[in-house]
C-alpha cells in the first residue's frame, strides 16, 4: 500500500540570491532486518515508484549483523524518504540503523567548478561499476589543543586541500558522496563510499587517516558494508522464494 509523504517543512522555496549556494538534497540511509515473510512485490514497488518520483536510489546487501538491506535514498523532500521509510517497513524491512543528512558543497570546495560542485549536491547514484559499499558518520574533534573549530579558516583550508589530494590518487577505484548532518543527527556528516573492491576502501580509508586533518582532529563512527545489488537480488539471497508474502 502506498503512504502519503509526510507533511515535513521543506527547504525555502522562495526568491534567493543568485550567487548563494544550491539548496542540497535530503539524504536518507537506512539499514533494514528483512522479516522471514517479507513482501518482495511491496518492497520493489516502493524502490520504483520513488525512483520514477525522480530521487536516487542504491540498494546494497549489507555484511554482517548490523542489517540485511541497506537503502540509500536521496532527493527534494524529506517527506517522500519519510513515506518510502514508511513503505519499507510495512512491507517487512525494519530499519536497524539510519542516518539523515543532506547533499552539500564543503566551504573548502567552493573554487571547484560549477560542474563538481552539482555533482555534490545533485550526485547520480549508484556509480557504475564501483560494488563495495561502505558507509560511516564523522564528525571534527574539540578537544583542548585538538579543536577543528578554533583554527583559522587559513589552516583548515591547507589541511582538507592535502586531505583531498591523498583521496585523489583513489580516482577511479573510489567514489565518495560525503553529506552534512549537524543538528540532523548523531554526527557532522555521513560519508558513503563506492570502490571496486573492498581492498580500495581499506587502502582509501586507511591512507587518508593518516593526514593531519584527520589523524588530529577527527571522530568517526561505526562503519557499515555491505555490496550494491538489485533489491530483488538482495531479498532473493535472504529469503527462501516459499517464505516471502507476494
Amino acid at each position: 500500500m502506498a503512504h502519503q509523504a509526510a507533511n515535513l517543512p521543506e527547504r525555502h522555496s522562495g526568491p534567493r540570491d543568485d550567487d548563494a549556494p544550491e539548496p542540497g538534497w535530503a539524504v536518507l540511509h537506512l539499514f533494514c532486518d528483512v522479516a522471514a515473510d517479507v513482501e518482495a512485490d511491496a518492497v520493489d514497488t516502493a524502490l520504483a515508484r520513488i525512483r520514477s518520483d525522480g530521487y536516487e536510489v542504491v540498494t546494497t546487501e549489507i555484511l554482517g549483523h548490523k542489517g540485511d538491506l541497506g537503502v540509500l535514498a536521496l532527493g527534494p523532500s524529506f517527506g517522500r524518504l519519510r513515506a518510502l521509510q514508511s513503505e519499507l517497513r510495512h512491507a517487512g524491512c525494519a530499519p536497524r540503523y539510519s542516518y539523515v543528512s543532506l547533499t552539500e558543497v564543503s566551504e573548502y570546495a567552493r573554487h571547484v567548478p560549477a560542474a563538481a560542485r552539482q555533482a555534490r549536491l545533485r550526485p547520480k547514484l549508484p556509480p557504475a561499476q564501483l560494488p563495495a559499499f561502505c558507509f560511516y558518520p564523522m564528525s571534527r574533534r574539540r578537544d583542548g589543543d585538538e579543536n577543528w573549530y578554533r583554527l583559522p579558516y587559513e589552516e583548515r583550508l591547507r589541511m582538507m586541500m592535502n586531505h583531498g589530494k591523498v583521496g585523489s590518487t583513489f580516482r577511479g577505484r573510489v567514489v565518495q558522496l560525503v553529506t552534512g548532518s549537524t543538528g540532523l543527527d548523531d554526527w557532522e556528516w555521513g560519508v558513503t563510499l563506492f570502490a571496486t573492491t573492498f581492498d580500495d576502501i581499506k587502502s582509501c580509508v586507511s591512507a587518508m587517516r593518516y593526514d593531519e586533518a584527520s589523524a588530529r582532529y577527527t571522530d568517526f563512527g561505526p562503519f557499515v558494508t555491505g555490496v550494491v545489488s538489485s533489491p530483488a537480488a538482495i531479498l532473493a539471497a535472504l529469503v527462501p522464494t516459499d517464505r516471502t508474502r507476494r
